[in-house]
């Protein structure tokens, strides 16, 4: 006990203990629902207690935004880029111990954990920049003496619901592009990770007190699912930003369009590798390693899938049965761990489950397929030989379970890419540019990330992330995904002494 203590003892640098409220209300830290615990997905051990929110909580939090929105969405673009360009530096200055606590509490390994921190104040860096680029376009008019261009104001309030396998980063996506459009922010983190969203509204609490403005443009609440039913039932909060699987999005976006809200979605992945006859195999080794047993198979960009042509597919699956071999399962915090915990023991009882309904098909585990005896959630990275037309294939297990099968064509690789119902992310090794161009083309793949000779994961924040069908189409982060976040009005001024009508028309 007394190592677990002292193990623990970083979290104070970040301003949590041992028990801690939960809820970031109108500039105060105040709690009134039940406590829960935090636990540590490597041991299972209690890391700390979090008083969570209840719906009362949440009403004061949200009248409290409500007035502080006005104040924000009048404060000049670049101003409001500068306390952002601060978030990031108060960030920087924490990432160590910030990292570490993504590491411990969700469960992905340090390396990880650091870098999901990191790409918080990069998103900060990259609103900074953007806070001078929200333009609109001119527009030629048809009539004389008259101006037609483009205006862009903040939508109000913007609700960010994260999960729990990025429990900071997607908050970055979100919260760094809505505050410098004017919006002010209500997030409700994952249930599961409490104290990463603590310390991280600590950081963002401590920016916006120390310029004298209301805490209350950035609103927290840590709690359940009635958290995240009050925010998508919430005509106050125009944007709802939610990330989770597609079962529980298609209910949100259906709660939050029956009240002409706008709702922007990151929902399931079931991301495929395809690897063509002519590609570089041991670049390909590598990524399939990385892209499906990092983060333990739980990001949403995991590679799920594996299509190998026939002619590579023996030597290509030899080398990366190999490789899963060798890779160190662990405590994510020890040095040369690659792969962590799953999430919770829930997390690995739907593990069996899908390890059972691949064996009740008869299909071949080549690698892998079982739980670890630990008092942690730790599996083992899975490769199973299986046909395309197998239901299984179909689904989202979250976990490292990598799907392995052959082709012969590149219409046919396209096709089983393009299968499921979810199209997140999606790559393919080849060297021939018209396999690339075919690829990328409006033929080819249909996911919202088409990538060529890199893994289906570790996207960077510069492009628009997203995906098509049962992944939700929303997108974030880069690109132009900032106009999401605001609200376009056309306007038309006409600064001459006659009224021209438009398409030429005589009235009167």
């Amino acid at each position: 006990m007394g190592s677990e203590s002292k193990s623990l003892e970083f979290l104070k640098e970040i301003g949590l203990g041992s028990s801690n409220i939960g809820c970031y209300i109108n500039g105060q830290w105040k709690a009134t629902g039940s406590s829960v615990t935090s636990r540590n997905p490597s041991n299972n051990q209690t890391i700390a207690e979090v008083t969570e929110a209840t719906l009362q909580d949440y009403e004061e939090g949200l009248q409290a935004c409500s007035e502080a929105t006005k104040l924000w969405m009048t404060v000049p673009a670049p101003k409001r880029g500068e306390i952002v360009r601060q978030i990031g530096d108060a960030l920087r200055a924490k990432l160590d111990p910030l990292g570490r606590l993504v590491a411990l509490e969700m469960g992905k390994i340090l390396p990880e954990g650091i870098g999901e921190v990191q790409e918080i104040i990069d998103m900060c860096d990259y609103a900074v920049g953007l806070s001078r680029q929200l333009n609109g376009s001119i527009i030629p008019s048809e009539r004389p003496d008259h101006m037609m261009f483009e205006v862009w104001n903040p939508l109000g309030i913007v609700g960010v619901i994260t999960a729990f396998n990025f429990p900071c980063a997607v908050l970055g996506w979100n919260a760094c592009i809505a505050l410098v459009c004017g919006n002010s922010v209500v997030w409700k983190g994952a249930p599961t990770t409490p104290l990463v969203t603590i310390a991280v509204t600590k950081l963002v609490a401590e920016v916006l007190e120390r310029n004298k403005l209301p805490g209350a443009i950035f609103t927290s609440f840590c709690g359940g699912a009635e958290i995240g039913r009050a925010i998508a039932k919430d005509t106050r909060i125009p944007l709802v930003s939610f990330t989770g699987s597609s079962k529980v999005g298609m209910m949100v976006q259906q709660t939050v369009n029956e009240r002409f809200g706008k709702c922007l979605l990151e929902l399931s992945g079931n991301n495929a590798i395809i690897v063509m006859d002519d590609a570089d195999i041991k670049l390909v080794v590598r990524s399939v390693l990385f892209a499906a047993v990092g983060t333990a198979g739980q990001r949403c960009t995991t590679c799920r899938r594996l299509f190998l042509h026939e002619s590579i597919y023996t030597n290509v699956l030899d080398q990366l049965i190999g490789l899963y071999k060798q890779v160190k399962i662990g405590n994510p915090l020890e040095k040369g761990t690659l792969v962590g915990p799953l999430h919770t023991r829930t997390s690995v009882e739907n593990f069996q489950k899908g390890i059972s309904v691949i064996k009740s098909q008869a299909w071949k585990i080549l690698t892998g397929g079982s739980v670890l005896e630990s008092e942690g959630n730790f599996v083992q990275p899975t490769i199973v030989e299986i046909s395309p037309d197998a239901p299984v294939v179909k689904e989202e297990l979250f976990g490292p379970v990598l799907y392995v099968m052959k082709f012969q064509t590149l219409e046919e690789a396209i096709a089983l890419n393009n299968s499921v119902p979810q199209g997140l992310s999606s790559s393919i090794f080849t060297q021939r540019p018209e396999t690339i161009f075919k690829w990328i083309g409006p033929r080819g793949s249909d996911c919202g990330i088409v990538n060529v000779n890199i893994p289906t994961n570790g996207a960077e924040i510069g492009g628009a992330f997203g995906g098509e069908k049962a992944t939700g189409g929303g997108r974030e982060a880069g690109s132009d995904s900032w106009k999401q976040y605001m609200r376009r009005s056309t306007c038309t001024i006409n600064y001459g002494s006659e009224l021209p009508l438009a398409q030429g028309i005589n009235f009167g």
